[in-house]
């Protein structure tokens, strides 16, 4: 019962307890998801796009890809959420540089919460972290919980 209840303990604390959503996590180097993109893409609820922002060497096809995702029509109203990863590493990029490169400067909607019901905006926003040290996509987690229904 213990881990029942740690497990429904974490996804309330990310503010995703008693919520009914499919979440598509995409990034770099993940064999097949674009096929996986269009097979699911009617069943998304939101995109987490995860950057690694160690490798600035990648960031251009990053962007190429993110773009492609943005562009795409039956995504125009899904939430994106943009985890830059690995910010444990020495020289990984900052936030700014993140945005500046993926070419999200001034298109994100904020972190705060944004009413987008009566605007035609796609919620968007970038969070810094680094999984293995568990910092950062929590935050990112409980913004996109908002923009789920």
């Amino acid at each position: 019962m213990f881990l029942v209840d740690w497990f429904y303990g974490i996804l309330a604390s990310l503010g995703l307890w008693q919520k009914e959503a499919k979440i598509l996590f995409l990034g770099l180097d993940n064999a097949g998801k674009t096929t996986l993109l269009h097979m699911l893409k009617d069943e998304v609820d939101a995109v987490v796009y995860l950057v690694d922002a160690y490798d600035k060497e990648r960031f251009a096809e990053s962007k190429k890809e993110l773009d492609a995702l943005l562009s795409d029509e039956s995504l125009v109203s899904v939430p994106f959420l943009v985890l830059g990863n690995k910010i444990d590493i020495p020289y990984a990029a900052s936030e700014e540089e993140l945005r500046y490169h993926l070419g999200l400067t001034n298109f994100t909607t904020g972190k705060g919460k944004v009413n987008l019901t009566d605007s035609n905006v796609r919620a968007m926003e970038v969070f810094m972290c680094s999984i293995v040290k568990k910092m950062g996509y929590g935050e990112g987690f409980k913004w996109l919980s908002q923009y789920i229904k």
